[in-house]
């Protein structure tokens, strides 16, 4: 008998050597290991790993009572409460897909979601009755709703025939979280932000939410039983994965139904915490809370920020309170971070200034990201790593979407070429680190001159007088386009005038990318605290 490679004899993949990757291990491994050690806390309300195990077995076997199972969706329009967080692991188990709702989005984007994703459960919390509501009215086929009766919110009605708690009652004790048949299996569905047009269903699997549940630990560099507090929304890409993440390393969640920076610092006092997730206006928020609320915190934090470019004096701001920032960088097709800014030991070697400059660069991929790169959206040629040249942001690998729920043309066209286009363009450094320099919608081209509107934003954040700033194209006659910067003071700014804005941005840039107009405003933001540029655009236009 010959054989060609003695490595494919006898030595075949069986239940012994192989299995299909799913975060659900996590918390059966968790709940196994340290049954005992605090898995949430909500308020007054806390539970062990083994309580939370319970909680997402008889949820999961509620819902196959109720005939959820494989190809069903299960939408959740939840708060960071308990209930969402076990919804990440019992709806999986179930073999059917989570679809965690944008809280913020309106009743008519509810209403498409819910029918796009043909949703046959949706769990919706008191507060959010009004928009359900009105959405429920809109959908052809409505589906069961199940009430989360949170009492720790007042307010609001219920909408459904029985409540979370009452659903938890009807599950089976002796159901167990089973192993997967295949980890290429959809997990979850998450929408874009749907800032022009209809929002896009992203499909995660199971094994792309496991990948990236690990890279999570390692970009962090988190040991066991950290302390995560809930600044970050669970229906953003899935709290960029983060309730599997906590599962793995078996760390309590400290929940935040409300993102203020009264609540935040109290929590952070309270129960020790030691890493959050946010926006970079998060980070605003708390650099601009009252110094009071800043003080009596005595041990390490560790800050993940993501969602646009932090600027590098938010970032400075930060590290002078005694926060680690650690920057990433993703989209909702990624699941969340898939690119790092992974610090270097020659930087503490630096100013803080210098040292937030580079930290405000996006960085390199992450652990378990395959391949990112800075090319030619057409040719897919590498652009040098000068520092200069700009390309687009393409990556392909584990961390990468399964494709677009019914939406093969798009999907198709957004993995061109065998990478997943980004939309973002960006120089490499020499060191190969990306930096992000617009959106290619973003550009601004004035007098034939590119101009970065990120830039631009870079110069206005380093006003100490300047909390949020945007910048958009203005139409003009003669140059095609000008700068036109959109400006939120600080409390202490409000005397703040454009020609002092326009000096500033003279002083830090070149003089074809100031700013030619500046308004003064709040900024309009999408539902997921992204700036809603369009708007800015639609009114500058009219200026």
């Amino acid at each position: 008998m010959t054989m060609d490679n003695i490595y494919e004899y006898g030595l075949d993949k069986n239940t012994a050597n192989f299995a299909q990757l799913t975060p659900l291990s996590f918390l059966e491994r968790s709940a196994g290991v340290y049954p005992n050690k605090t898995s949430i806390i909500h308020g007054d309300t806390a539970y062990t790993w083994s309580e939370t195990y319970r909680r997402c077995c008889l949820l999961a076997s509620a819902l196959i009572k109720m005939g959820i199972g494989p190809g069903d969706t299960v939408s959740f329009m939840g708060a960071n409460t308990p209930e969402n967080f076990e919804a990440h692991f019992a709806v999986p188990m179930t073999g059917a897909v989570l679809n965690a709702l944008n809280i913020r989005l309106d009743a008519k984007s509810i209403a498409f979601i819910l029918n796009h994703a043909e949703a046959k459960v949706l769990f919706t919390d008191r507060e959010f009755s009004p928009t359900i509501k009105t959405a429920l009215e809109l959908v052809e086929n409505k589906p069961l709703v199940i009430d989360i009766d949170d009492p720790y919110f007042e307010g609001g009605e219920l909408l459904g025939l029985r409540t979370y708690e009452d659903l938890l009652k009807h599950g089976d004790e002796g159901f167990r979280c089973f192993q997967i048949d295949d980890e290429w299996q959809a997990i979850s569905l998450n929408y874009t932000s749907g800032t022009t047009g209809d929002p896009k269903g992203v499909v995660y699997h199971h094994r792309g939410a496991y990948l990236n549940a690990v890279s999570n630990v390692l970009c962090w560099s988190m040991s066991n039983h950290p302390v995560y507090l809930w600044t970050l929304p669970m229906f953003h890409c899935n709290g960029w994965c983060f309730p599997w993440t906590l599962a793995a390393v078996a760390g309590a969640s400290v929940c935040l139904r409300h993102v203020r920076d009264d609540a935040i610092f109290n929590a952070i006092k309270q129960h020790r915490v030691s890493h959050f997730c946010g926006a970079p206006v998060v980070l605003n928020t708390m650099l601009n809370a009252a110094d009071e609320l800043k003080q009596g915190i005595e041990h390490e934090i560790s800050a993940m920020t993501a969602g646009a470019a932090p600027p590098a004096t938010v970032i400075a701001g930060m590290e002078s309170m005694g926060f680690g920032v650690t920057h990433v960088y993703g989209l909702t097709e990624t699941y969340g971070p898939c690119v790092v800014c992974a610090p270097k030991e020659e930087w503490q070697c630096i100013s803080i200034e210098e040292r937030s400059e580079m930290l405000a660069r996006q960085g390199v991929r992450a652990p378990l990201q395959d391949e990112v790169i800075v090319a030619d959206p057409v040719t897919l040629e590498p652009v040098p790593k000068d520092g200069k040249t700009m390309g687009e942001i393409l990556m392909r690998g584990n961390l990468t979407m399964k494709g677009y729920l019914k939406n093969p043309t798009t999907t198709e066209a957004s993995f061109s070429g065998g990478w997943f286009h980004s939309g973002d363009l960006a120089v490499w450094h020499e060191d190969g680190y990306v930096q992000i320099k617009d959106r290619s919608k973003d550009i601004i081209i004035s007098g034939g001159e590119n101009v970065s509107s990120l830039e631009v934003e870079e110069a206005l954040y380093k006003h100490p007088q300047i909390m949020e700033a945007a910048v958009v194209a203005r139409p003009d006659a003669h140059w095609g386009e000008t700068v036109c910067a959109f400006v939120t003071p600080t409390s202490d700014g409000t005397h703040l005038k454009s020609d002092e804005v326009i000096g500033w941005c003279r002083e830090h840039i070149a003089r074809y990318k100031v700013p030619r107009t500046v308004v003064f405003r709040d900024l309009p933001k999408t539902s997921t605290g992204k700036i809603q540029k369009f708007v800015l655009r639609e009114e500058a236009a009219k200026l």
